[in-house]
This record gives structure tokens, sequence and C-alpha cells, in this order.
């Protein structure tokens, strides 16, 4: 097995167009594993390790451009306050070692329907920059994922970066494992308010092939909930948004949980996390009143 350790972002695309056989590591959180069980045997490996480029964030007009190799520890102490349900993602990703390697890069690369960032990505609206020695684009997240660790990717393309908006208003994210963190989601579930456009993104992760938005749970939620009004919520809308929520998902039968389970446990989450964001909003409402 051939090691290429490209010294920069030039190099690094150069080496994946002469080499699209080379599977790209940085955080090597999935790949490692994978090689370790023998469940894969590329023909080399592209160490992006190297790669500055990669590991810086920064913000323009309201976005922040997440680097591919930024790992979950820096999201979570650095981005805590304008990304706050990637940092509650991030919190939930293994143990404090393999958060310090792991990244949200490596996560859309791997692609699992399991990933913890992907149901805040897609809540958020997220866009995915990809580049390669023909050029860079930018697409959707939801348009990134393809199947069951399957993406969007061309073999000489490589992951550079997340577009994220910064401070885009109240959100949340939960999981269901066997416990808290250092542990495959058997779901999860991320929402976002935005009041300024009376908006919602959700998305479910670990309860399909793919990670997915909730759309018809959007749409009812966009259209229902008292955005003029400062009062806490029926409960009869939260628990339609629950059953949206669940209608959603096409989950399987496996050893973390059964398909009825992970519907359930969707919809319990979807009204809890749409709870805790709409308290925060009404906070706000206070504050600003």
């Amino acid at each position: 097995m051939d090691f290429l350790r490209p010294a920069d972002l030039a190099e690094a695309l150069a080496v994946k167009a002469e080499r699209p056989d080379a599977v790209p590591i940085a955080g090597g959180t999935d790949v490692m594993v994978e090689l370790n069980f023998d469940h894969r045997r590329p023909a080399a490996l592209l160490d992006l390790t190297g790669v500055a480029e990669l590991a810086q964030w920064s913000t323009s007009d309201g976005t922040i451009r997440l680097g591919a190799a930024v790992p979950y520890s820096r999201v979570i102490t650095e981005l805590g306050e304008p990304l706050p349900a990637l940092a509650m993602a991030s919190r939930t990703v293994g143990s404090p070692q393999i958060r310090n390697r792991g990244t949200v890069g490596g996560n859309l690369g791997a692609a699992s329907p399991a990933g913890d960032t992907h149901p805040v990505l897609l809540a958020l609206g997220a866009r995915v920059e990809v580049a390669s020695v023909r050029g860079t684009r930018v697409l959707p997240a939801e348009e990134f994922y393809l199947g069951v660790k399957r993406n969007a990717l061309e073999p000489d393309e490589l992951i550079t970066a997340v577009h994220l908006p910064a401070h885009a208003g109240p959100q949340q994210f939960a999981k269901v494992g066997t416990r808290n963190a250092m542990v495959i989601a058997v779901c999860s579930f991320a929402v976002n308010l935005r009041p300024s456009r009376r908006e919602v993104g959700a998305a479910v992760g670990s309860a399909a092939p793919t990670p997915r938005r909730a759309r018809a749970a959007e749409e009812f939620l966009a259209v229902e909930l008292p955005w003029d009004a400062p009062t806490a919520l029926a409960d009869s809308l939260k628990r339609r948004f629950g059953d949206l929520v669940a209608e959603a998902a096409a989950p399987i039968d496996d050893v973390r949980g059964s398909a009825d389970y992970r519907r359930h446990a969707l919809a319990v989450l979807a009204r809890r996390t749409l709870t805790w964001a709409w308290d925060e909003h009404l906070g706000s409402e206070r504050t600003c009143a």
C-alpha cells in the first residue's frame, strides 16, 4: 500500500488526479477501523494531515467556511456559539481522543447513515465544497448523500470545506444510543428554527439509507408555529411534528434497535428538541422586549 503525503492542497489535488484510487485519510477514525478489520485494502492512502488549508475555518457575510480537516474538538471549543447544534453533535462523537482526530469532512467522506453531524448539516442547510484539479464546486448537503456509505464525490475530488450559516437561530441536536457518547447512534435528530424567515430545518440520522430531511415536518411547523405569540407550544402541535418526523424515516431492524423503536424514538426526540429550541426562541424574544 502506497502512502502519499502532500504538503499543500494543490499537491493533494494533483495526487488525487493522478491516483484516484487513493483513499483520503485525515483523522483516520473511520478508515483505520476498516483497515484494521480488513474490510478495505486500498492501493494507496492519501494523508491530508499536512494540508494546512483544510484545517482552517473562517467567517464571511454570516457564513462559516469550515475546513474539512478541522477536528471535532475545535468545533466544540471555537464554534460552539455560532454553530451550537454542530458542537452538540460533535460532543457525542467518540472519546476525547477521537474528537481530537475526527472531522466533519471525514464524517461526510464516510457517508455512514449513522454519522453524528449529518442531521445538523441538513437542518442548517449546509453546503459541501469539493475540489479537484478541474475546479471547485459547492453542492447542498442534501445532494451529497447518495446511499449507504456512498456520496457525490467524483474519483478525483476531495472534500475541502463545509459552508454553514452562523447564528442561524435556535437549534438542537439529540441522539439515542446505549449511552450518550462513544456509541453509534440508534437514531438521531436535529432541528433549526429561523424566526426571521419563519422557516424550519429538521433532519433525521441513522434511520434510513441516508441522512434525510423531514420535509413534511418542516413545512407543517413553519406554518403552525406561533411566531408572533410568545407562548408555550400546544402538546397537539408537538405530537403532530413528532409524528411527521417519524414518518420521514425509513429505518431497518438491526442489532442496535428495531424499525418501530427508531420511529418511536425519533418522535420523542423531535418533540423534546422542538420544545428546547422554542424555549430558546421565547427567551430571546423576552430579552429583546
